[in-house]
């Protein structure tokens, strides 16, 4: 963790310091600089990482996506659970009704999850993780986890177990055995935290993808904003749905991609908290908002509550919309409402999304 915050620090200086000496930075506002497209990319959380972005010259490039990269890889570092000395991991083996003092960014995304958690009746839960590290085991030994543990497994689920308290930034366990599972939200929220490392140091023509999980910066040069086209991958018959997305963020969730089939049935890697079990149907779905954190939560929770719940969660939100796509020939993509209603989102006609219009 501290090898890698100096690298981020480094990197931050060395960019302050060639924005100095190149006389300003690289933003939007300076239409008349010549911009180069650059793309790196970088595996954490499981996942490759994807920036593209917008410069001057490559060796700023390389400094700016280093730095952003570095924030990934800390963030990485800081959340997951496959580390037992992680911050995540160390934080579940703090003694029960014991405040614990957090970092900044953990805490955000705890707060962000016990938010969703709340608002969606528990159909997304941040102390599922006894029961996700079941359903591994089940990927890896191809065979069902058996009812006995996954009622020891869901015993220790339950997002009540966990107390925030925003003015000392801690957090408390009120029950044992707790093990805290961001994967839902995680992604999202590092895409995030690199596209504002960029901002900060002046390139804001930028976008970060995180597999499923895209957040967009300010538009390429002579563009309304990043062409993003969500896919039907039940059916290819069905019309893909294309936007420009300008400061706005997108990500998808399902189980096209990460299931496993045991006894001719399929479950998705996507597990219902109430149930313990993975996700049967074969259901996609898109969530645009304004940031990766939110579309990243909340495309997963919708995969788990359906529909109708799903699109009451989804317009119950402010500036959100959701696109869901399930299983069979010919079945088009569904909205959470008739217009996309979210500021930097903008969907393109199915005229001009064949034309190639950028």
């Amino acid at each position: 963790m501290f090898k890698g915050s100096i690298r981020f620090l480094l990197a931050i200086g060395l960019i302050a310091g060639a924005l100095i000496a190149g006389g300003g930075c690289i933003s939007a506002k300076h239409p008349a600089v010549r911009l180069v497209r650059f793309e790196f990319e970088q595996p954490h959380m499981g996942t490759l990482f994807k920036i593209t972005l917008y410069a001057t010259d490559k060796t700023l490039a390389l400094l700016a996506s280093d730095a952003a990269f570095a924030k990934v890889a800390a963030l990485d570092r800081m959340m997951t659970d496959y580390d037992p000395e992680s911050e995540l991991m160390r934080l579940c083996r703090q003694p029960i009704n014991t405040p614990v003092r957090v970092s900044e960014d953990l805490f955000t995304v705890l707060e962000e999850s016990l938010r969703v958690a709340r608002a969606s009746d528990g159909a997304f839960d941040p102390t599922i993780g006894p029961v996700i590290r079941q359903w591994r085991r089940a990927r890896r030994q191809q065979a069902l986890p058996t009812l006995e543990q996954l009622q020891i497994a869901q015993h220790s689920v339950g997002w009540q177990k966990i107390l925030l308290n925003p003015k000392s930034r801690t957090v408390t366990l009120l029950a044992t055995n707790i093990q805290l599972d961001l994967g839902g939200i995680a992604k999202g929220f590092a895409a995030d935290k690199a596209l504002d490392v960029l901002r900060k140091i002046g390139i804001t023509r930028a976008l970060v993808a995180a597999s499923g999980d895209i957040a967009a910066g300010d538009p390429p040069p002579g563009t309304k904003g990043w062409r993003v086209s969500i896919g039907t991958p039940y059916s290819s018959n069905a019309l893909s749905k294309t936007f420009l997305l300008s400061n706005a963020a997108v990500s998808t969730s399902g189980d096209a991609e990460q299931f496993v089939v045991i006894g001719g049935q399929r479950y998705s890697h996507i597990v219902d908290p109430h149930t313990g079990i993975g996700l049967t149907n074969q259901l996609q779905v898109s969530v645009l908002a304004r940031r990766a954190a939110l579309t990243d939560v909340f495309a997963t929770t919708v995969c788990v509550l359906g529909e109708t719940k799903g699109f009451q969660l989804i317009n119950s939100q402010r500036d959100m919309a959701a696109i869901l796509i399930s299983g069979g020939i010919g079945i088009e993509p569904k909205c959470s409402s008739d217009k996309i209603d979210v500021p930097g989102v903008k969907e393109k006609s199915s005229s001009e999304s064949n034309r190639g219009v950028p």
